[in-house]
């Protein structure tokens, strides 16, 4: 039996006591997968607090919505799903007010779909304390974190939370080619990272 379908199965059992009217079965749910919920809405806001408040309406969401549930997908893809459109939310209404202060401004494309250009960051690293997986990962974070909220979403939400592109259109509201396509760009400037970061080693060598 892998280890996905034990959890899985432990879900549905306290699911099941939870629609029933068992708190602590539900308590137990949000305690498995609070964590994970809490990054998810972390990499899509990069604020802790908003995070955090993502966090509790996701949960509170899922509570009330009990039982609508149907168990037809696994109930941490359910509250991912919730904790996405949260996040979606959240981010929409920053814009909104961002935009009414100042003009959002963004990494530029080529029309490649390359980072047009890097900002100026140190990406040394200190080879006696961060191994080469962390600090590629570092990069890999740094690169996601400097592209347009739009192509984060999505890449977040393919790459990283497994959705498909139907249930991203479903939580964005966007068409799937036009998802499929800031995907496509995301994963291009992703790829320039990874180049970027690993002429930047040879070089220092």
């Amino acid at each position: 039996m892998s280890n996905e379908v034990v959890p899985q199965q432990e879900d549905r059992q306290l699911l099941s006591r939870a629609q029933s009217g068992d708190m602590g079965a539900f308590e137990e749910l949000v305690d498995t997968h609070r964590d994970k919920v809490f990054g998810l809405a972390l990499r899509m806001t990069r604020s802790e607090a908003d995070a955090a408040e993502i966090t509790q309406d996701t949960f509170l969401s899922a509570y009330q919505h009990l039982k609508d549930f149907r168990g037809d997908a696994a109930f941490s893809s359910w509250v991912h799903r919730i904790a996405a459109n949260h996040a979606l939310m959240r981010l929409r209404h920053r814009r909104v007010v961002q935009a009414a202060e100042e003009e959002l401004k963004g990494p530029e494309f080529t029309e490649r779909g390359s980072l047009a250009e890097y900002p100026q960051q140190d990406w040394s690293r200190d080879a006696e304390e961060k191994a080469l997986d962390a600090e590629l990962g570092q990069a890999i974070q740094q690169a996601t974190d400097r592209l347009p909220e739009g192509y984060r979403e999505v890449f977040l939400l393919k790459d990283v939370e497994g959705l498909s592109y139907e249930q991203i259109a479903e939580l964005t509201g966007d068409s799937v080619p036009a998802i499929k396509s800031r995907l496509h760009r995301a994963r291009l400037a992703l790829r320039e990272a990874i180049d970027q970061f690993y002429n930047q080693d040879s070089h220092g060598a």
